[in-house]
């Protein structure tokens, strides 16, 4: 059977995951690109606050500088030039991806006590937020069995093409959830032929803007944020 035909849609049935208590998250929008090893001790800090009940829940929205990241599942024959950009241990599943600017990271921290305990739900409901949001700029995203992340087929490129345009990665510490997701919306696509982009070599990487949607991540952080409720409940 083709990747192609192993292909999911987003899936209808899927049940929100929201809190028992409607306690709303709050949203944070980065206006510059932040240095990568700052926002992880920013992310360490807030998932130790909202673990002790200190701190709300909280979605961070932000560009990084070009870099590397590399992913507990990461072989190192994947990293093809090791001196074209930094490069990070992030301590997150998956494995190598780039982040740059053009690109939205959107760093998800939940607590997943509260939303319960289903890790896998809750990659689901990422992936489910990601389609939601493409839609809205009529880009059909889809899912491929046994890969997490979202992605678009190419039929003018190859019969079979499909190419990524969204990846997820993700880490619990105390069931609160960190890291998060990526979208490409205007990024050098160039920048990702230093690794291969998540172990796949078969297929390519696309964006919002290589589709033809020639829209700012102003206008992506709205989609997001419209499309959040319906996944997680309220936001604030």
């Amino acid at each position: 059977m083709s990747a192609l035909n192993q292909s999911l849609r987003v899936n209808p049935d899927f049940a929100p995951l929201v809190r028992a208590d409607a306690q709303p998250v709050e949203w944070r929008i980065s206006d510059s690109p932040v240095p990568y090893a700052l926002a992880v001790a920013e992310m360490d800090a807030r998932v130790a606050a909202i673990a002790e009940g200190t701190a709300p829940e909280l979605i961070w929205l932000l560009e990084h500088p070009p870099l590397y990241t590399a992913g507990t599942s990461a072989k190192p024959e994947d990293l093809l030039d090791k001196t074209r950009f930094p490069v990070f241990s992030a301590g997150r599943g998956g494995q190598y991806t780039y982040h740059g600017p053009g690109q939205r990271v959107v760093y998800v921290m939940l607590d997943l006590n509260q939303r319960g305990r289903d890790l896998h739900r809750f990659v689901t409901g990422l992936e489910q937020w990601i389609i939601a949001t493409l839609a809205r700029f009529t880009i059909t995203g889809e899912l491929r069995s046994g890969r997490v992340g979202v992605w678009v087929r190419r039929p003018e490129k190859a019969p079979l093409r499909e190419d990524k345009i969204a990846a997820v990665g993700v880490r619990v510490r105390r069931w609160v959830s960190f890291h998060g997701l990526s979208i490409n919306v205007s990024p050098d696509l160039t920048h990702f032929s230093g690794i291969v982009p998540c172990g796949i070599t078969d297929q390519g990487v696309t964006s919002l803007e290589d589709l033809g949607q020639l829209v700012m991540l102003a206008e992506v952080d709205a989609a997001l944020r419209g499309e959040f409720d319906a996944v997680f409940g309220p936001s604030r």
